[in-house]
């Protein structure tokens, strides 16, 4: 049975943290793949402007040098409200003797009880929390804890430090910094510095 790891977001732009935790809960868990789960943008986050097309194709970029990272646009394909339950029981549907384990910030652990169809999506996946070392949540949802190397590092950040002509070397792969320059992304232009 193939193990597959989730990880859902904006992806607006990815990160250096989010290919850490991919590959942390991907050696942790001796999973046999990454799928990152882009989605659309959700009403309660500010919009930067960049299209679907942007963050998929950056996404694309970031995960290019691992074998075991790919992007699955499912959410992107689909109309209406994107709930996990939903999703989850698509991607059931297509991978058959797959078990799929859905990673979540340690922040999130807290707001399962709010989840749609929690009780049923439990079913499909098993939750996975990351965390930072000494920092433990309780929850009486069964959750796998994967303690990550502490990496401050956010997309909006990331975007601010574009904005302000700040460099973000280091904090996303220099193939993502590349785009965001081409494609003057988050208020960049191409003649701003090496980001």
């Amino acid at each position: 049975m193939r193990k597959i790891g989730i990880l859902g977001g904006t992806f607006d732009p990815p990160h250096n943290g989010h290919l850490l935790i991919a590959n942390e809960v991907l050696d942790s868990l001796g999973l046999d793949e990454i799928w990152f789960l882009p989605n659309s943008k959700p009403p309660h986050k500010s919009t930067s402007g960049t299209s679907t097309i942007d963050r998929v194709t950056m996404l694309e970029k970031a995960i290019s040098n691992h074998a075991d990272f790919k992007v699955e646009k499912i959410e992107l394909e689909r109309s209406g409200p994107s709930y996990t339950y939903d999703t989850m029981k698509l991607l059931h549907q297509k991978n058959e003797g797959t078990e799929f384990y859905f990673i979540i910030g340690a922040d999130m652990v807290e707001y399962l009880p709010k989840w749609y169809k929690i009780d049923d999506l439990l079913n499909l996946v098993t939750f996975v929390g990351v965390q930072r070392p000494e920092h433990v949540l309780q929850t009486s949802y069964p959750v796998i804890y994967i303690d990550i190397p502490e990496f401050a590092v956010s997309s909006s950040l990331i975007r601010e430090r574009v904005k302000n002509g700040n460099t973000i070397h280091y904090l996303t792969p220099d193939s993502v910094i590349q785009y965001i320059k081409e494609h003057q992304l988050y208020g960049s232009s191409e003649s701003v510095r090496d980001c």
